[in-house]
């Protein structure tokens, strides 16, 4: 995953107006019918739960009449698209959140052509954060890329954020989960634990597990089972729980299993999940977009050693 960062673009060429005549082109030579252009605007697209686009940034290589308000064609840099998006994180909330936001560039006609995933870490209560997004090399013979927009948004607190990378958690121990599989109904998302301190960390049994809502509140009558193999067989987190002492640099692993079948009721999603390694440990929220149709029940592994 790409952090968010500034980037330097190259000198600007051409500016889109926002008028209805369409795109109009600066003449580089400054003679006779060189188009004066227009400030630079914003993006006025609504903020999905605080996160807004404020300026889009496409290369002048493929310019278009309808790209939304706010494009800036800029020259393209070797090796990348020269597309970007400038963007605003803002928590207005109560507590230090951290976000993670996917990001679609898409056509005119809303055809995704690629997406980006950005976590912004920490963003203090009341606060914001700026950043810029790339799409990076578009796919040969793409369409145009006219438009960016927030796709998607989930925010956790920032104190039970996930981490797979950077600086050791304070509790010497980084938990995250992975993309997943999915398969004929069938999923099943990975749990990492690493211990990244400097002392051994014992386990034995299985992650504590607290579903939660779109509002992080608690969502009831979702039996938790124990063992991959009470929702499908040969998910690899079959094996009963076993003691296992973890050293500084080693890793274990659980899962979550789980069937999106929808039958009669009405269908359970459950976007985020919060999990405890063993009793007292602190929590982590991970964001599985747990699909649980009207199963009633999601399956999660015994800790095991992650060996390789």
């Amino acid at each position: 995953m790409r952090r968010p960062h500034p980037r330097l673009l190259a000198p600007v060429a051409v500016l889109l107006l926002a008028t209805a005549c369409g795109t109009e082109h600066a003449d580089p030579t400054g003679g006779a019918g060189a188009a004066v252009p227009a400030p630079r605007a914003t993006v006025t697209d609504p903020p999905v739960d605080g996160v807004r686009i404020t300026s889009v940034t496409l290369p002048t290589a493929s310019p278009s009449p309808s790209a939304s308000l706010g494009s800036v064609h800029a020259d393209r840099l070797p090796g990348d698209s020269g597309i970007s998006a400038a963007y605003q994180v803002a928590n207005d909330g109560a507590e230090a959140m951290t976000y993670t936001v996917i990001f679609a560039f898409t056509t005119d006609t809303g055809a995704v052509m690629g997406d980006k995933k950005v976590t912004v870490s920490g963003v203090a209560a009341g606060g914001s954060r700026n950043g810029t997004v790339d799409l990076g090399v578009l796919a040969p013979g793409a369409s145009p890329v006219t438009r960016v927009k927030v796709e998607r948004v989930t925010k956790v607190l920032a104190d039970e954020a996930p981490s797979e990378t950077g600086a050791c958690p304070a509790s010497g121990l980084r938990l995250w989960a992975d993309d997943g599989d999915a398969a004929m109904g069938l999923r099943v998302v990975g749990l990492h634990l690493e211990n990244c301190g400097k002392r051994d960390y014992a386990l034995d049994g299985y992650p504590r597990l607290s579903l939660l809502d779109e509002n992080r509140e608690p969502v009831d009558g979702i039996r938790i089972r124990h063992g991959g193999a009470a929702i499908a067989s040969g998910t690899g987190f079959d094996d009963p729980p076993a003691p296992l002492t973890l050293k500084p640099g080693e890793s274990a692993r659980s899962g979550l299993v789980w069937r999106n079948t929808t039958l009669a009721g009405t269908a359970v999603n459950v976007p985020y999940v919060r999990v405890v390694a063993k009793p007292g440990a602190r929590p982590v929220t991970v964001t599985p977009e747990l699909d649980l149709g009207t199963t009633g029940q999601l399956g999660v592994g015994a800790w095991k050693r992650a060996d390789g």
